[in-house]
């Protein structure tokens, strides 16, 4: 699809009520010259970040306006399934980045007042999902990826319960339950999708509802099969070397563990076992940021963007990070990516939704089953966003990491394989 049929002028009437906080969060209004911005913060500048990728999904898909105002892009190759799912990628995907940070309490600052504007907008979303008389009734009942995305819209219930689930009017609740149960009818195949299942499974476990403890048992099992040694799993019976570990495997796997852990199905060294490799493959990506804040365009699923640094992103919300890292390496480390990617104008279209691409808009690099309702896996690098703007992960100072001190003759430290 050429971009001049792709891109093309916009209104987006939902988004435009928006437009002044996000152009004032973006320092700049469109084709106005305006005096120099003083320099944001870390935190601010990844605040405004979310809310820019953020603001024009929720605040549509919350009047029920998603898929008529989403202009969807699909991979040059794509494989011919119902492109509908692309609404319900980009929601799930989305929320679950988000979702701790839409966790924080209210306040009276600029962000505190981006949260709560986002979260009303996310409760009418998960309304409408669900809502069979909605236009944005996502595409639950069709294809196999929604047993993929389900799991992310799950997961960000999981992480943020008292926000985003409880809030909730029963008959959402009911709705929401009758879907994830029903899509037992896909049986994952043996890969990273077994752990989808499992965290639907998690959730219903999570609310008190019937849940099927195979589809979590044979996960965790697998798992513990597929682990190939320093904190990597294959994906599967083979081992793939792309980013999957950070999208899927270590994050559904601890925190599938965490909830099973909390009721009694699970043993806490099975747990900690599954976090500590988590760390150390938190390790391994701390060390792929460049010393100009790059990170190697390998593997699969390429255009999920900074969504490869969710692995490393969670280890800094729970506040488990490698021993070897301080909070301000990765802080910097974090904030440097996201500006290297996001400083392409070409990662949104005019409507501010995300293109497919890596670093802006690159869509031959889209996958088979690729759409720009996918590319909202980026989200999952704004777990930190969750921590209170106090916590030392924000406060500390800013440092150098790993490769900018390697390449600048300075002392780091040195890596060795883990046996756990």
């Amino acid at each position: 699809m050429e971009r001049r049929k792709f891109i093309k002028a916009a209104s987006v009437a939902a988004v435009a009520s928006s437009l002044p906080m996000m152009q004032s969060l973006a320092g700049t209004a469109p084709g106005k010259k305006t005096k120099k911005e003083p320099e944001l913060s870390d935190r601010e500048y990844l605040a405004n970040l979310a809310y820019k990728i953020a603001a024009p999904v929720l605040s549509t898909m919350a009047k029920g306006e998603l898929a008529q105002k989403m202009e969807v892009e699909l991979s040059p190759t794509w494989d011919g399934r119902d492109k509908r799912v692309t609404y319900m990628e980009c929601f799930g995907r989305l929320i679950t980045g988000i979702a701790p940070w839409l966790a924080l309490p209210d306040d009276d600052t600029k962000e505190g007042a981006m949260r709560k504007e986002l979260r009303q907008w996310a409760l009418e979303s998960f309304k409408h999902s669900v809502d069979p008389a909605s236009p944005d009734y996502l595409l639950w009942r069709k294809e196999g990826q929604p047993l993929v995305d389900s799991a992310f819209y799950s997961n960000a219930l999981i992480r943020a319960p008292k926000q985003l689930w409880e809030p909730l009017e029963d008959t959402t609740k009911q709705r929401i339950i009758t879907e994830l149960k029903l899509l037992r009818r896909v049986q994952p195949p043996y890969s990273n999708w077994l752990l989808f299942a499992a965290m639907n499974e998690a959730f219903l476990m999570m609310v008190g509802e019937q849940y099927d403890p195979m589809r979590m048992d044979l996960t965790l099992k697998k798992l513990k099969e597929w682990y190939v040694g320093d904190g990597w799993y294959g994906d599967g019976e083979s081992f793939h070397f792309d980013y999957y570990n950070s999208f899927v495997m270590h994050p559904m796997m601890v925190e599938v563990c965490e909830v099973m852990l909390a009721h009694n199905r699970l043993s806490k060294e099975t747990y900690e076992q599954a976090s500590k490799r988590m760390i150390r493959f938190a390790e391994h990506l701390e060390r792929l940021v460049s010393p100009e804040g790059t990170f190697p365009p390998f593997g699969r699923s390429l255009t999920y963007r900074t969504g490869a640094f969710q692995a490393l992103a969670l280890a800094a919300l729970r506040d488990t990070l490698p021993a070897k890292l301080t909070r301000g390496q990765v802080r910097a480390a974090l904030i440097a990516v996201h500006k290297t990617i996001f400083s392409n104008p070409t990662n949104f279209n005019d409507s501010g939704f995300l293109t497919l691409g890596f670093c802006g808009h690159q869509p031959t690099l889209a996958d088979v089953y690729s759409n720009n309702g996918s590319m909202y896996l980026t989200s999952e690098s704004f777990l930190p966003l969750g921590l209170p703007a106090d916590h030392p992960f924000w406060t500390d100072p800013a440092e150098e990491w790993t490769s900018k001190k390697a390449f600048k003759n300075e002392p780091f430290n040195k890596d060795y394989a883990v046996n756990y």
